[in-house]
């Protein structure tokens, strides 16, 4: 099976883009396994160099989430606005 490539003169690759050292189907199989992938935004990047660091961190926040809040300080309703309460209207008092 022979394939004859067909330059276009829109279809160059710029420079920029190496592709020499990219492998075919690399992640793959992960993506088949169900591994979730998450982009991380630069600067946070800089602090979390591979998954190992993020995930250790990720697991002490829920281990810290789990220990540190009390039920008895959640709220059980949301809570009321910051509106003024109508005051009530002052009852008739009978003439004498």
């Amino acid at each position: 099976m022979n394939r004859q490539v067909h330059h276009d003169d829109n279809d160059e690759i710029r420079p920029e883009y190496a592709f020499c050292q990219g492998v075919r189907g690399r992640h793959y199989e992960a993506y088949r396994a169900g591994m979730n992938v998450v982009f991380l935004d630069p600067d946070v990047a800089k602090v979390f160099t591979d998954s190992a660091a993020v995930n250790q961190v990720l697991r002490l926040l829920v281990q810290l989430a789990k220990t540190n809040v009390p039920v008895e300080t959640r709220p059980n309703k949301a809570q009321p606005t910051s509106r003024r309460r109508r005051t009530s209207k002052k009852l008739r008092t009978s003439r004498t």
